[in-house]
């Protein structure tokens, strides 16, 4: 009997001892798991301290002025992460918890008072052995099996809607300097200014790790510009009439043109947009004017008549050409009539602000230059002043041109300044 009872000590020491070993280690487990001090659906805000996400994308401006719900704590990639949402999509991402702070904890104080006390101390002291196979049991097993549903559609809809492509719609007006840069030979342009509104559409293409989103930009653009040029008349040439040849020197000391334009402008862009702000955009651009009107002046018109058979000299008279008071000062609609098409090269750079929701606005400058007009003066030989010499039946007639169909041997355009656009952003789901 008292072997048998001796063998029964000792198992009960040796069951008591495995016993012992095995808390410890099950204490270990857990002294191992990380702890957190916030819970789904607590209420929180992101320090400034923080830059960076857990995934070691940047931080956007926005997001350390808005309060976020923590939607999953911890998993298998980042497993003391805390993922948070602000409840409308604009954010879907992990960050530590020394990133956060709260604003609204749900029961912060009840749930630590409650669980630290009970677990300490009825736990620990009186069963040992009950306590341990229940609570492993039923606490380890659904842990896994929640996991796993919530892990993997979580960390697949965080690569997915961190970096998303996006469709654009732009409305923008912009203004600065321009010129349709007049080619003259005893002249030159004069520049003016122009206003365009922009209506663009663009779409663009985002990789999780790049940190530049690359986009095609078109639309269409209507505005005003308003420029000019100014050169100085001196023709000769000859004409021969019934009554024999007459030697014409027409001069005037200035004629100043004032050329405005309705235009319609068509770009196809490349864009760049870094996660910082700065943007950039290059491409062609194709411009038509619509409506061509101008204005023009000339000083001290001077008309000579030189009848070398007789060696006389008539200056400014009515019957051999004289410009009048009427003529001084002319206008007219036709002055582009075959300026049909021009192309640009365009670039633009800037920077631009994102807002809470979604959208941003950008200031930027801008700049064009003809690459190519169709612009062709084939009236380059004519006089601004055209004389038709005296006949018979009449005296002579003065006819007042353009400066810029007459002079102008080359066109082209030119314009720069600042650009103000607000972009309404749409995300792919």
């Amino acid at each position: 009997m008292k072997t048998i009872k001796s063998i029964l000590i000792a198992a009960t020491l040796i069951s008591a001892s495995a016993v012992s070993t095995m808390s410890a280690q099950q204490a270990a487990a857990q002294s191992t798991e990380p702890t957190f001090n916030v819970e789904p659906g607590d209420t929180v805000m992101i320090n400034r301290e923080c830059e960076r996400y857990l995934t070691g994308e940047r931080m956007s401006l926005w997001v350390y002025d808005v309060e976020h719900i923590v939607k999953q704590l911890g998993t298998k990639r980042f497993p003391e992460g805390v993922m948070l949402d602000n409840g409308n999509g604009g954010i879907l991402s992990w960050v530590c918890q020394e990133c956060i702070g709260p604003v609204a904890p749900k029961a912060e104080q009840p749930a630590e008072q409650p669980v630290e006390k009970p677990a300490e101390t009825p736990a620990e002291t009186p069963a040992e052995t009950p306590a341990e196979t229940p609570a492993e049991t039923p606490v380890e097993e659904p842990a896994q099996e929640v996991e796993q549903p919530v892990e993997q559609p979580v960390e697949e809809s965080i690569q997915e809607q961190t970096k998303k492509d996006y469709n654009r719609f732009t409305i923008g007006v912009r203004g600065g300097a321009a010129s349709l840069l007049h080619s003259v030979v005893k002249g030159d342009w004069i520049c003016g200014g122009d206003a365009l509104l922009d209506l663009q559409y663009a779409h663009y293409w985002t990789k999780e790790n790049r940190p530049v989103d690359l986009g095609i930009i078109v639309g269409v653009a209507v505005g005003y510009s308003q420029s000019g040029m100014k050169a100085v008349v001196d023709t000769t040439y000859t004409v021969n009439t019934t009554d024999g040849a007459i030697d014409y020197t027409l001069k005037a000391d200035e004629v100043k043109e004032n050329d405005s334009q309705i235009q319609l402008e068509v770009p196809l862009m490349f864009s760049l947009i870094h996660d910082n702000g700065l943007f950039f955009n290059i491409g062609p651009k194709f411009m038509i004017p619509v409506y061509t009107p101008y204005k023009q002046n000339i000083k001290n018109p001077d008309i000579n008549a030189y009848f070398p058979a007789e060696g006389v000299n008539v200056s400014n008279e009515v019957v051999t050409g004289l410009v009048q008071n009427n003529q001084l000062n002319t206008k007219g609609t036709d002055n582009g009539a075959q300026f049909k098409i021009n192309i640009m090269l365009t670039a633009e750079i800037g920077y631009e602000w994102k807002f809470q929701n979604g959208n941003s606005l950008g200031l930027g400058a801008f700049a064009n230059y003809s690459v190519f007009n169709s612009f062709k003066n084939e009236g380059i030989n004519k006089s601004l002043m055209n004389v038709t010499p005296p006949s018979s039946t009449g005296v002579a007639n003065v006819d007042i041109l353009s400066a810029t169909s007459t002079y102008a041997e080359k066109l082209g355009y030119f314009d720069a300044g600042i650009k103000l656009a607000y972009h309404f952003n749409f995300y792919k789901k």
